[in-house]
C-alpha cells in the first residue's frame, strides 16, 4: 500500500520504458514510496496495467506517450507533465532496446544507431527535457538505467555495449554540472535480469556462439558469486533509495545491481 504520511507524498517521479520488466517495477516502487508517477511508453495503452495497478493501491499514475528516440515526442511529454504537476523530482531514464546479436563487421549501420538513439540519445533527450525546471527547483534527482554491459563486454553486443558505456560518462559529466544546483545524477548499472527480455538476449548468445540456451543462461549466473539472476524489484528499489534523502551524498555514481557479477 502506499504509504499516505511519506514524506516523498508530494513529490512526482516521470518513468521512461515504464510499460514492463524493469521499467515496470520501478514505476511501482516509486508510487508505494509515496510519488505520483508518470509512466511513460511509445504507446501509452501499454501502461493500463501499471496505472491500474498503483491506482488500486491509493497511488497517482498519469500515463503519458513517450518515444524517448523522438526529441518532439520526449519535449511534449516534458511539457504535459510540467502542466500538470508544476514540477518533478525524480526522473528516471530506462527505456532502452536491446539492439542485435552480431559481430561486428555483421552489423549494419541503421541497426546500430537505432540502439544509440534508444539507448544513449533517449537518456540524452530525456534528462535534457526537465534539467532546467530541476535547476529552477534547486533540488531533484536523475537516474539512468545503464547495464553490466556498460563496464564490461558481452559477445556480439557492440552497439549496446557503446551505447550503456556511453550512459555511464553521460551521467558521471551531468552530475558535475548540475551538482552545484543540488541536482543529483546517477546510474543504475543492473545484471542479467530476470524476465522475458532476457529469454531472447540469451536466444540470441546461444544462436551466435553455437550453444543451448541452457549454457548461454549458464554463462550469466555463473559471473555472478550468488549464482542467480536479478529480480526486477531490486532495481527499483536501487532507483528509490538513489532518489531518497538517504542518498543525499551520492552523485555521479554507476550504482551495481547485479549480484556481485561486476564489482567496480
Amino acid at each position: 500500500m502506499v504509504a499516505e504520511s511519506s514524506p516523498d507524498a508530494a513529490r512526482v517521479a516521470v518513468v521512461t520504458g515504464a510499460n514492463r520488466g524493469i521499467g515496470r517495477a520501478i514505476a511501482v516502487a516509486y508510487a508505494e514510496a509515496g510519488y505520483a508517477v508518470v509512466p511513460t511508453a511509445r504507446d501509452a495503452a501499454t501502461l493500463d496495467d501499471v496505472v491500474a495497478r498503483i491506482e488500486a493501491e491509493g497511488g497517482t499514475a498519469v500515463a503519458l506517450p513517450c518515444d524517448v528516440a523522438d526529441e518532439g515526442s520526449v519535449d511534449a511529454m516534458a511539457s504535459q507533465v510540467l502542466d500538470r504537476f508544476g514540477s518533478v523530482h525524480t526522473v528516471v531514464a530506462n527505456a532502452g532496446i536491446a539492439g542485435p546479436t552480431a559481430p561486428l563487421h555483421e552489423t549494419d549501420l541503421k541497426a546500430w544507431r537505432e540502439c544509440l538513439a534508444v539507448d544513449l540519445d533517449g537518456v540524452f533527450l530525456t534528462f535534457r527535457a526537465f534539467v532546467p525546471s530541476l535547476i529552477a527547483a534547486g533540488a531533484g534527482s536523475l537516474i539512468a538505467v545503464s547495464s553490466m554491459t556498460g563496464k564490461r563486454p558481452l559477445f556480439g553486443r557492440t552497439p549496446y555495449a557503446a551505447a550503456k558505456m556511453g550512459v555511464i560518462g553521460l551521467v558521471r559529466t551531468l552530475a558535475l554540472e548540475l551538482g552545484p544546483h543540488g541536482v543529483r545524477v546517477n546510474t543504475v548499472c543492473p545484471g542479467a535480469v530476470d524476465g522475458p527480455r532476457l529469454q531472447d538476449v540469451v536466444r540470441n548468445q546461444a544462436q551466435s556462439k553455437g550453444i543451448s540456451f541452457e549454457e548461454a543462461l549458464g554463462a550469466f549466473t555463473a559471473a555472478s558469486p550468488l549464482g542467480r539472476l536479478v529480480q526486477p524489484e531490486e532495481i527499483a528499489r536501487a532507483c528509490t533509495f538513489l532518489s531518497s534523502d538517504a542518498a543525499a551524498s551520492i552523485t555521479g555514481e554507476d550504482f551495481n545491481v547485479n549480484a556481485g557479477a561486476a564489482m567496480y
